[in-house]
């Protein structure tokens, strides 16, 4: 609102209050795309300060963005598009946030209350479009309730197991007079379960004393509940002298370069996290949901083990595999109550029996089963797994905070392999949805929330091609971020996939028509890099992180090279793909010539 309307005392426009409320509720960053239904609200951007607006190309990189800059921050997200397209467009970044559990607020535009039903111009159904593609959705039809609304779906979005949120709004109901109302303290009926039974606290310390095989487990619910969470687990761990194991989308809760940390589990995990889970006696899951590329096939899954499971979200209890002591509760307050009572019991754990599972798991290392072979001499083709390794040493050197995002195949596994994190918040990779095109828009949206920080898109040549036009959004905003592109002239895991099951019939996964990526970057005002040996990419890297501005990284790799360890779709834990830096053994060979362990 204006100075001359707060003096003559006018009401404020619906848009006005949007923006109040969205201010209220500490929004700083907005990523959109305007259209007809939503120029009153970029009407009443352009005569403020205090949110501002980022300008993507393409709506589903609005949502990403906004997912990168949620992940980093432990803050919600916040989207603002269009009516129809606009909507639609959106639609995959809402599933992708639906999945893996980030906090988003995505305002759409609408037609006019009066002109819902009638198919007009741009008119979509939008809430049931997204019913199932958000945790909750909203159409408001009444100005009084559009203040309300917010301030709910803000709550319901970062509250519980987070979620994205749309808040459909007709243009009517933006141009209108709306009243303020203030964002309530308690939520009427939607209150989650924070804080942990204290029985089922107990019972789960009482099995996990006389474990003689244990493991832990945690996902992505570790990093939502905050770096508090992360340091009461790192402590709770420690005070254990359990193994620990982390999904995808947990890595970084724990650090990495701790010795009780086995590495990422599931489908491309280490052979000793996941023989370590196939062989555990007591299983204690922290924020995780047990996905099927975790889990494998369903009856194999860690067949011995009492489980324990803790998750904010009741729902995803029992839902895929059975548990003995089940804890709703948020990870953070769970964790911290476990250690408490876990310090306060005057049980010792068999210390003999756990000595034999390190001792185990120990001659499980012994495999290395990450290794590979990078031949030094000057001309060699790039191992992409040398790129990622020599990628994460060399901005080690620099000292910078650093943030990684993914893009989805290949690359994405490898990064999550060779590229260790220590701290939270620091790893942004689609897990649940496997979105290509990720990547690019979510680094955009960390670089915006941290300015001075080094952002960097591991990516593959196919997967940043499906947002490649937010380079423009970079150059727009002069966001510095680097893209790191695995080139290998194929949608990678496609063809592994289609080698190693599907008798080496390629089809359709070869890119035939690529883009010259230095002059792609040069055409959106970036700097454009490539190595095309193993002797050029030290200093490609090092040119790349050292350049103000954005920066596509072009590296040629081996186009034949597989992603491994791999469980196998539908095999278990123990029934793992080596590859050919292990050998045959005894138990047994795969068509590929493949170590089946």
């Amino acid at each position: 609102m204006s100075a001359a309307q707060s003096q003559a005392g006018q009401a404020q426009s619906g848009a006005e209050i949007l923006l109040r409320a969205l201010k209220d509720q500490g929004v700083e960053v907005v990523f959109g795309y305007p259209g007809g239904a939503v120029l009153p609200i970029y009407d009443a951007l352009f005569n403020q300060n205090a949110i501002r607006h980022i300008l993507v190309r393409h709506e589903q990189a609005a949502v990403h963005a906004a997912e990168g800059y949620a992940r980093s921050t432990g803050k919600v997200g916040c989207v603002l598009v269009t009516s129809g397209p606009g909507a639609t467009n959106a639609v995959t970044g809402l599933v992708d946030a639906l999945m893996d559990s980030i906090p988003i607020v995505c305002l759409t535009g609408q037609v006019p209350t009066h002109l819902i039903g009638n198919d007009a111009f741009q008119e979509a159904d939008t809430t049931g479009i997204t019913r199932p593609a958000t945790k909750h959705n909203y159409l408001v039809k009444r100005p009084e309730d559009l203040a309300r609304v917010v301030h709910e779906a803000f709550y319901v979005a970062r509250s519980g197991r987070p979620g994205p949120v749309v808040i459909d709004l007709p243009k009517d109901i933006l141009i209108g007079p709306a009243p303020y109302t203030e964002a309530t303290v308690q939520h009427a009926s939607y209150r989650p379960r924070t804080e942990p039974d204290p029985d089922q606290i107990a019972r789960a310390v009482a099995l996990l004393k006389q474990a003689k095989r244990p493991m832990v487990y945690t996902g992505g619910g570790v990093i939502n509940a905050g770096p508090e969470a992360a340091a009461a687990l790192t402590a709770f761990v420690r005070a254990t002298g359990f193994p620990i194991t982390q999904t995808l989308m947990g890595l970084g809760a724990y650090p990495a370069s701790d010795p009780q940390f086995l590495g990422m589990l599931g489908m491309h995990g280490t052979y000793e996290a996941n023989l370590a889970m196939h062989g555990c006696d007591v299983m204690l899951a922290i924020g995780a949901r047990f996905d099927d590329r975790v889990t494998g096939r369903l009856n194999a899954f860690s067949p011995d083990s009492r489980k324990i499971h803790i998750d904010i979200d009741g729902s995803s209890i029992n839902k895929n595999v059975p548990v003995e002591v089940p804890i709703i509760a948020d990870a953070g307050r769970a964790l911290e109550a476990l250690l408490a009572a876990w310090n306060a019991d005057p049980r010792q754990t068999d210390k003999p029996a756990l000595t034999a599972w390190w001792r185990q798991i120990d001659q499980w290392r012994e495999k290395q089963s990450l290794r590979f072979t990078q031949d030094p001499t000057k001309g060699a083709i790039i191992k992409p797994q040398h790129a990622i390794r020599r990628l994460y040493e060399i901005s080690r050197e620099l000292g910078r905070d650093t943030y990684i995002t993914t893009e989805v195949g290949q690359h994405q596994m490898w990064a999550a392999q060779h590229f260790p994190f220590e701290k939270p918040n620091r790893w942004m990779t689609s897990g649940g949805l496997g979105t290509m095109g990720y990547g690019l828009p979510a680094a955009m949206g960390v670089q915006i929330a941290h300015p001075d920080a080094l952002v960097i898109d591991i990516a593959g040549e196919a997967s940043i091609l499906m947002n490649i036009q937010e380079m423009g959004t970079l150059a727009q905003y002069r966001l510095p971020v680097k893209v790191f592109i695995l080139n290998n002239q194929y949608m990678g895991m496609v063809r592994q996939w289609q080698e190693l099951l599907h008798g080496s019939r390629y089809s359709e996964s070869y890119s035939t028509a690529l883009p010259d990526f230095i002059k792609l970057a040069d055409s959106f005002h970036a700097k454009g890099l490539r190595a095309e040996s193993v002797d050029q990419l030290d200093d490609v890297i090092r040119e790349m992180l050292a350049c103000p501005t954005a920066v596509i990284a072009d590296i040629a790799v081996d186009q034949a090279e597989n992603c491994f360890p791999m469980i196998p779709s539908g095999a278990a834990h123990n029934e793992m793909l080596l590859g050919p830096e292990h050998g045959a053994t005894s138990a047994g060979v795969t068509d590929a010539g493949l170590a089946l362990v």
